[in-house]
């Protein structure tokens, strides 16, 4: 029997060519991006075009470009610049345009600083018009990701404080010495004094002094000028800058001086190990980015609010709830969600483990002391009195200062239950910080009311399945960019890719049960007319 094999179409005569865009489906989310694209305000990226010489590529197709790839995870310049070739939605998306990798990194790089924040509000509003997303609730996490810097290139602050100290004393000896021999040389016999820690502006001005007087001076101590200036200035000054650099932090990497080692967990180990990252913190709502900020510090405490203040900057306007794990749970965050009358689901340290029973029924702990408000004074486990014998502060690392006061009782020895309560050689003693007792009690009545239950179960499915579609799905784990403001506009446009494609999801399905529910109603409207005919052909019969 003879094989017939399906003619391809290319091969034929046409006498109209066809349009390979027509087979781009209408709810396709590349049609989402161009709607989206199109309603955006652009002009702040428009007036960055100074005009004369020749013509550009117009930045809303290259917004829509930009958009489309990090929807559908492309995030290399270069293969974006391959498939403006080959993917038929891009080429769609650009009209057929071909920019190269270096047009499309020199927009995204320059062009967005400092607008892509605007850009993705912008975003959020539409989805706010929509009631995707109602603003006034936050669910805030965080994680960290890889900078794209070199792993093994790094600068830590204890070593270079440390190193800059022994440097300052070898500096102080040889200063000493040359001053010495100086004096000697002059005839002066009175007292040297010993230099002080002195940082490289004032070592050059010695230096300075120290040559117009070593005309006359021995060999030794001209080589030890000529050291400490080519030498051991230079190691200063390097010291100086590195620690500039370092500001606060406790470390950078040498290729990206912005980014700081933080232990991540998603290396092959397993194991936690430390490389050069930013902290990314994001807020959703219904799985949508409402919010995100970019940080340098590991710890998730101090973010909370420079990260809450930016969505008020962004929106003009501040949540009423706001969502999070105990990594947030601090007295300083406390105040501000207070003084912003932000009613705050945090937890705090050790909130789990207070409602287990071993907790809440041993009496030696301090939450579990009776405490009298009155005359200001706890009650050990035997009755005796622990009053107040001090106060104290006690600072964060971010500096924030906390009271706290001390109380202690008046006679351990012999007691019976010493053993229990505590173990120091003295008489107990105790720290109570009573604002902080206060706010935590004040989130924990919120915690564990029926609302913040329901917020509780509600945060894990919220923001950590936007990190794993993101981090895991979608295999952004690391920046491709380098900086604060670049790895910005990196995390900008991936949060705008993930709202661009949940809406696309979300489209599809309010079109599709609009399908069903026109499908149902012209079934059941076929189903009466059917009964009436079958109703009135028996009444004929």
């Amino acid at each position: 029997m003879k094989i017939h094999f399906k003619s391809l179409p290319a091969n034929k005569l046409s006498l109209f060519p066809e349009d390979i865009f027509s087979r781009i489906p209408q709810n396709h989310p590349v049609r989402l991006v161009n709607e989206v694209v199109d309603g955006l305000d652009i002009s702040m990226l428009v007036s960055q075009y100074k005009g004369g010489g020749t013509s550009s590529y117009h930045p809303r197709m290259l917004l829509k470009v930009l958009f489309y790839s990090y929807l559908s995870n492309i995030y290399s310049c270069r293969k974006i610049e391959k498939a403006l070739q080959e993917n038929i939605h891009l080429m769609w998306l650009s009209g057929n345009s071909t920019p190269d990798y270096r047009t499309i990194n020199y927009f995204r790089g320059k062009r967005l600083k400092g607008h892509i924040q605007s850009l993705f509000a912008a975003v959020v509003r539409m989805l706010h018009e929509l009631q995707y997303v109602s603003l006034d609730l936050q669910y805030v996490d965080g994680t960290k990701i890889e900078s794209a810097s070199g792993r093994y290139s790094f600068v830590w602050k204890g070593s270079v404080e440390k190193n800059k100290a022994k440097l300052e004393g070898k500096i102080q000896s040889v200063l000493s010495e040359i001053e010495s021999q100086i004096k000697q040389d002059q005839g002066e016999l009175n007292r040297i004094e010993t230099p002080k820690p002195i940082d490289s502006t004032e070592l050059k001005n010695k230096l300075a002094e120290l040559n117009s007087k070593q005309k006359g001076s021995t060999k030794q101590t001209q080589k030890q000028i000529k050291q400490l200036q080519q030498e051991h200035l230079p190691r200063l000054e390097k010291y100086e800058q590195q620690l500039e650099t370092l500001g606060e932090r406790n470390s950078y990497s040498k290729t990206d001086e912005e980014a700081t080692f933080m232990r991540l967990k998603d290396d092959h180990m397993q194991n936690g190990q430390l490389k050069p990252a930013y902290n990314s913190q994001i807020s959703t709502e219904n799985q949508f980015i409402t919010h995100y900020s970019i940080h340098q510090t590991a710890g998730d405490t101090t973010t909370l609010t420079h990260h809450l203040e930016g969505f008020q900057e962004q929106y003009g306007k501040q949540s009423t709830e706001v969502v999070a794990d105990a990594g947030y749970g601090s007295e300083q965050n406390y105040e501000w969600l207070e003084e912003k009358a932000i009613k705050a689901y945090v937890k705090y340290n050790y909130f789990h483990k207070e409602q287990k029973r071993s907790q809440k029924n041993n009496p030696f702990l301090v939450q579990n002391l009776y405490y009298n408000k009155a005359l200001d004074f706890y009650v050990c486990p035997m009755g005796q009195r622990m009053v107040c014998v001090g106060q104290g502060k006690r600072t964060s690392s971010n500096g924030y200062e906390s009271g706290v006061r001390y109380y202690q009782a008046k006679r351990c020895d012999g007691c019976p239950l010493r053993g229990m309560c505590h173990k120091s050689k003295v008489n107990r003693r105790i720290e109570v910080n009573p604002r902080l007792n206060e706010l935590k009690a004040k989130a924990r009545a919120w915690l564990l009311s029926e609302e913040g239950l329901k917020h509780r179960s509600k945060r894990p499915i919220e923001v950590e399945a936007v990190f794993g579609q993101m981090k895991s799905n979608n295999k952004f784990s690391r920046f491709t960019l380098r900086g604060l403001q670049k790895v910005g506009i990196e995390f900008g446009l991936m949060a705008i890719g993930h709202n661009l494609r949940k809406w696309a999801a979300k489209r599809l399905s309010e079109q599709e049960n609009q399908q069903n529910s026109v499908s149902t109603a012209q079934n059941r409207a076929i189903y009466v007319l059917f009964e009436s005919y079958q109703i009135k052909y028996r009444y004929a019969a």
